[in-house]
């Protein structure tokens, strides 16, 4: 990493490394039901409806969990409510690998949702906190950049796993796999601590006689913005979650490709995704945070309809799984520093919480229209229709959202 990484000091480095991995390992978790999928539906003869339906699930409980989460991160804590998330997304992951039907999966997943929910809205506000303002947008969105590499993570375990066992035992093996987060609690546990914006925001909260969150959130100022980080959120991850979840079947059914090509098509997308994330955070600290979701709005919407709509040559469309990965991921790079800078510091994960986690229970709805729309008009159709009329919401909304590049968060 460069300058900007140096000129950390080592307590915010430790405290950057602690969300950084609790977005890979979160991530990790999440897409291992993507990995799965081609396997329930002929082992359980699941519908890929059902299928985008525990996917939609899973996200919808996210929003709840993100909410909940954001509240007590205002009154408890960032750090103790990303502990708290971690090891409540880690049970309900390994819990899967012991359901027998999709019922009992639905139930799992969903309540995974909570906790994956929840370490988003204590993360991205606690390290958007830590850092200095100058450097706000790259260490927020190299953070979130641990989302492929969680996605990695689980595409190499699902790789491994699938290779060395029989497929109807291997899923249930991934899945335990998932136990594997619950260990960065432990680490968590020596060192990390709040910053010291949050801690003074609690002791003056403490000293107001109007504690009422409420009466702060429908403010005028504030609930405007809400609305409108509610409607980026839901379009950045409608067209988002219909790539995560319905990739990995698109390769191997749509496009009849093996298990080894298929990880390779994934590895391509996963190295854009990384890219996404991390230039577009550069990116957001030199051209402003609208200017940013309006460029990669752009770039997501043209990218998903050539890949799936165009009868491309396979290397072709081996390359093109880099851009697709960049932009659908640079939409989300700049959202943890533009939230973090939007809401004053005393409602700061309360606002946050709800605006990105009732646009991702919106968002979340995506994949499950892709999968009952896709009975009629193809899966490859679906995708491309439904997450480049996400991606048209995100061009929308950055063209009213307000510029909060360079904010000091104690005038907040």
């Amino acid at each position: 990493m460069s300058s900007w990484y140096r000129s950390m000091l080592p307590e915010q480095r430790k405290t950057f490394w602690a969300c950084f991995l609790g977005w890979a390992l979160d991530a990790m978790d999440v897409q291992l039901f993507a990995f799965v999928i081609p396997t329930l539906l002929p082992l359980w003869g699941m519908t890929k409806g059902e299928a985008g339906i525990i996917s939609t699930s899973a996200i919808m409980t996210s929003a709840l969990g993100g909410i909940l989460g954001g509240m007590l991160a205002d009154r408890i804590g960032r750090v103790r409510v990303l502990k708290l998330s971690i090891f409540w997304f880690t049970v309900f992951t390994g819990l899967s690998a012991f359901t027998n039907s999709f019922p009992q999966l639905l139930i799992t997943r969903s309540l995974q949702g909570v906790g994956f929910g929840g370490e988003w809205a204590a993360g991205a506000i606690l390290i958007g906190e830590v850092v200095d303002k100058s450097i706000r947008g790259r260490a927020v969105g190299t953070v979130q950049a641990g989302w492929p590499v969680g996605y990695a993570a689980a595409a190499l375990a699902w790789w491994g796993v699938f290779s060395l066992v029989p497929e109807p035992v291997a899923w249930r093996v991934l899945f335990l796999v998932g136990l594997l987060p619950g260990l960065l609690v432990l680490w968590m546990r020596r060192g990390i601590k709040d910053s010291h914006a949050f801690r003074d925001a609690a002791e003056k909260q403490a000293h107001k006689r109007d504690n009422s969150v409420l009466s702060q959130l429908l403010a005028p100022g504030v609930r405007s913005r809400i609305v409108l980080s509610c409607l980026m959120v839901a379009g950045a991850l409608g067209g988002n979650y219909t790539i995560l979840t319905w990739l990995v079947t698109y390769l191997r059914q749509t496009r009849e490709m093996t298990v080894n090509m298929t990880s390779l098509y994934l590895i391509v997308n996963l190295l854009g995704s990384f890219a996404g994330y991390v230039m577009m955070a550069h990116v957001s600290d030199r051209i402003g945070r609208r200017r940013t979701f309006s460029l990669s709005a752009v770039g997501a919407f043209v990218t998903v309809l050539v890949y799936t709509q165009l009868d491309l040559p396979t290397g072709v469309t081996l390359i093109l799984g880099f851009p697709l990965g960049f932009f659908q991921s640079g939409i989300i790079s700049g959202m943890g520093a533009c939230f973090t800078e939007l809401f004053p510091t005393r409602i700061r994960g309360t606002a946050a919480g709800i605006s990105y986690n009732v646009g991702r229970g919106a968002g979340g709805m995506v994949p499950a229209i892709v999968g009952m729309t896709s009975a009629s008009m193809g899966l490859a159709l679906a995708i491309g229709i439904w997450a480049a009329c996400s991606y048209v919401i995100v061009f929308i909304v950055a063209i009213f959202l307000p510029e909060t590049h360079g904010v000091e968060l104690e005038h907040v």
